[in-house]
């Protein structure tokens, strides 16, 4: 375990500097609370705006900003931060891991693909292709072609600390903005670690800056400032409705992914096996702290008994753990406040009807952490709150239903529209699925976690707000197009 006691404070990075603040916080592991991971600085809207500042300045220079860069030097750059990532991903995994929670495997997976979406978005500078068309005017010719948006600024969340913030920098920089990121403050050593590994390639000062702090304190006044053209956010309903309040005044461009209930519906003709496979994963895997993860499962009666005694089962066989440790499969939760909000959530499920097949019961290990065993709820209802609330823990409730019909419509029964699943060996019963579930992203006989990089992911209702992220579908809230119209005149 680790044994270094930090005492060097970690600070901004703003105008190719690092800076250093009045305040700072301290940073400890989930996992072991005597485990201090760093001393993080804390940001004043001033400095804030010293980043904007700085951003703005390297979007202005004619000729010479990075939105003017040559391809192939903005494409080198981008993989070769691509290939660093990756190159160190075990080293990065286990600081994540130390700081956030989440099995050193998870760990170390995420900081590897965080390296694939640079490297991604390293071919995707090259790829940027206009249109030109003919115009209903004899000698006009038209040249459509997109430009960055300018400077953008990233609010990032800590349950994913190195990937999600790289799938919104990495478009950003290729095709041509400025960023400023906010990270989560409860994982600033994947933010720092990030920023160091930009700094070393190149960027001209000022295209990339990070600012550490409060979301109530740099959040609120990111989304205000009139120096930003678009914010990408991933976090909570209710946050992403804050910023959108003060982004709409100032009529900045949003994209945001909230929140979710997702659903994985076990059909009756399902492989009972992979059911429960796809369910343990789906709900448990990353600590149920995952958007994507399935906290509603939704089962018919005709294979709900079967499903129930093997989900139980392989419930209470997940090992909860140090992050650290290779045997540990369920990681801490992320912090004190969460596993009280997750204690809250199996208090409500009580109250509401709902009994507790197993988990949820607060463990001592090895080391101080906030440990947690996965919870299995039944006797759930969809209306109950423990299925209408992201919950965002190690916590899924079997909702018991009647047929396919019945089951389509309690996974649609939902205000949010993140991610849908079905397990079943109908392809009819797919297709139907697959066709009819309101969500953004559907997964087949597959845990509902898990997506890949090069396709756009995003949701439906309150889950997603603005244009698609990841693959070729981000160009759309990166960039804004203009569309040019030049008299060519007759040959002489």
């Amino acid at each position: 375990m680790p044994s270094i006691v930090p005492s060097k404070v970690h600070n901004h990075y703003v105008a190719g500097s690092w800076l250093a603040s009045d305040e700072s916080i301290e940073n400890r592991s989930p996992s072991d609370t005597s485990d201090l991971v760093g001393i993080y600085a804390q940001a004043t809207p001033r400095q804030l705006d010293e980043a904007l500042d700085a951003a703005s300045e390297a979007q202005r220079s004619w000729g010479c900003s990075w939105g003017r860069s040559k391809l192939e030097e903005r494409s080198n750059i981008l993989n070769a931060i691509g290939e660093e990532l990756k190159t160190r991903a075990q080293e990065l995994g286990e600081l994540l891991s130390r700081e956030e929670g989440k099995p050193l495997a998870e760990g170390t997976g995420e900081v590897y693909r965080a390296g694939q979406f640079f490297t991604y978005y390293a071919a995707e500078v090259l790829r940027q292709l206009g249109e030109n068309a003919d115009s209903v005017r004899p000698g006009i010719e038209i040249d459509i072609r997109r430009e960055p948006l300018g400077v953008v600024g990233i609010v990032s969340p800590w349950n994913f600390p190195i990937a999600t913030a790289s799938w919104k920098i990495a478009p950003a920089l290729a095709f041509g903005n400025a960023v400023v990121w906010k990270p989560a403050n409860l994982t600033p050593a994947s933010a720092c670690a990030l920023a160091e590994i930009v700094e070393r390639h190149d960027l001209p000062k000022g295209v990339f800056n990070l600012v550490m702090g409060k979301g109530s304190t740099l959040g609120e006044h990111l989304a205000a400032s009139s120096k930003v053209q678009g914010i990408s956010f991933t976090g909570s309903v209710e946050t992403g409705r804050a910023i959108a309040q003060k982004a709409i005044p100032v009529m900045t461009k949003l994209q945001m992914e909230m929140g979710a209930k997702n659903a994985l519906v076990v059909a009756d003709d399902a492989d009972c096996a992979l059911a429960v496979s796809c369910a343990v994963q789906g709900a448990f895997g990353g600590t149920g702290q995952k958007c994507t993860a399935s906290s509603r499962i939704v089962v018919m009666e005709n294979i709900y008994d079967a499903f129930v005694e093997k989900m139980v089962a392989a419930t209470k066989a997940l090992r909860v753990g140090h992050a650290l440790e290779k045997e540990t499969q369920i990681g801490p939760v992320a912090s004190q406040t969460q596993l009280e909000s997750n204690l809250r959530y199996l208090k409500l499920a009580e109250e509401e009807g709902c009994t507790r097949a197993c988990g949820g019961e607060v463990v001592a290990r090895k080391t101080e952490g906030y440990y947690l065993t996965p919870a299995l709820l039944l006797e759930g209802s969809n209306d109950m709150r423990i299925n209408r609330e992201e919950m965002f823990a190690p916590v899924a409730c079997v909702v018991k239903v009647a047929d396919y019909e019945e089951a389509l419509a309690t996974a649609n029964d939902t205000p949010f529209g993140l991610v849908a699943g079905i397990v079943t060996t109908s392809l009819a019963r797919a297709t139907h699925f697959r066709r009819n579930v309101r969500c953004g992203c559907v997964t087949v006989n597959l845990p509902t976690a898990g997506t890949d990089y090069h396709v756009p992911f995003g949701g439906r209702g309150i889950s997603s707000y603005g244009s698609r992220e990841q693959g070729r579908y981000a160009e759309e809230f990166y960039t804004q197009v203009k569309t040019s119209y030049t008299n060519a005149g007759e040959p002489e």
